[in-house]
């Protein structure tokens, strides 16, 4: 369950809506901005290894993130985070397209708060074995800025990651492991692009690393989409890009050892709006706002 503070606020153009155990909405202005799925059912398990964030147009009516009904790739669901090589006694396991029975399984929800400045959405995930063993804690806080038109969702994302049963590994490659988004799977594929901040970048393995961002377009229904994916210069160093798929999904990877009780805490910011591009000029700005901003308080 949510924690008891109101779903609606005097003070702030935020709300919010709780489909018990299902997924959480966040309005703003009125307008369906998000919501954040949580379900975790064992005899739906290809439909619910994951809690994943989804993105919805202008109306506030329909996603325009993939979810689990893709025809290509539905392990890849809105704004979500994993590794398919999560190594744990000398063995690996996969946390990006869930083989073997792992799975992210929301445990509850931490703190929510609707105010003037955002709507935060704080959870408890377990990266679980197929017996539920839990192999790391994740403290999940996603928070919901104002934001105006074209931008239709200003999402602040982060991730704090605990080895709970003993040292693990994150590992992988740049397309399947990380903190990633994907379009809804039924985009034009001959209209997706891409911008980054500098002439002459190449996302991939061993490429360049250490992005400020990355920005996309794509174009789903006759509508055109950007998002900008930020990086805070906080987040581990060597991190490599995936960004050139036509389908849209994106995002950041990294290897990273971690050891029993340590906590990585990792950060990005999502700004996905109407139309085309915006100029690299805005998107460095953006950046450069989301680089000085505090990070989020824990929860736990």
């Amino acid at each position: 369950m949510l924690p008891p503070v109101p779903l609606r606020a005097a003070d702030s153009p935020f709300s919010a809506k709780l489909q018990e155990g299902q997924f959480a909405d966040v309005f703003h202005n009125g307008r369906r901005a998000i919501r954040y799925v949580i379900a975790w059912d064992p005899d739906r398990y290809n439909e619910t290894y994951k809690p994943f964030l989804h993105v919805f147009d202008a109306e506030g009516a329909s996603p325009i993130t993939s979810g689990p009904g893709a025809k290509q790739y539905p392990h890849h669901r809105g704004i979500f985070i994993g590794w398919n090589k999560v190594l744990f006694a000398g063995k690996p396991h996969g946390f990006w397209g869930m083989g073997g029975g792992a799975h992210q399984k929301h445990v509850k929800f931490l703190a929510s708060n609707l105010a003037p400045d955002g709507a935060l959405l704080a959870g408890l995930v377990h990266w679980n074995l197929k017996d539920g063993k839990t192999l790391i804690e994740e403290e999940r806080t996603q928070v919901l800025l104002p934001s105006t038109r074209p931008t239709l969702a200003l999402i602040d994302f982060t991730s704090r990651l605990t080895p709970v049963a003993g040292d693990v590994v994150l590992d992988g490659d740049p397309e399947h492991a990380g903190v990633h988004y994907r379009p809804h799977d039924d985009v034009d594929r001959k209209a997706t692009k891409y911008l980054f901040h500098a002439d002459g970048v190449t996302p991939g393995r061993g490429k360049d690393t250490d992005l400020p961002w990355v920005a996309e377009q794509y174009t789903l229904q006759g509508k055109t989409y950007s998002v900008q994916q930020m990086s805070h210069p906080d987040n581990p160093k060597g991190t490599e890009w995936s960004a050139y798929r036509d389908y849209g999904r994106f995002g950041a990877w990294f290897k990273k050892d971690l050891k029993k009780g340590e906590t990585l805490t990792i950060r990005y910011r999502f700004r996905v709006a109407e139309g085309d591009l915006l100029a690299r000029e805005e998107y460095q700005k953006s950046w450069e706002q989301f680089a000085r901003s505090p990070t989020p308080k824990s929860y736990k």
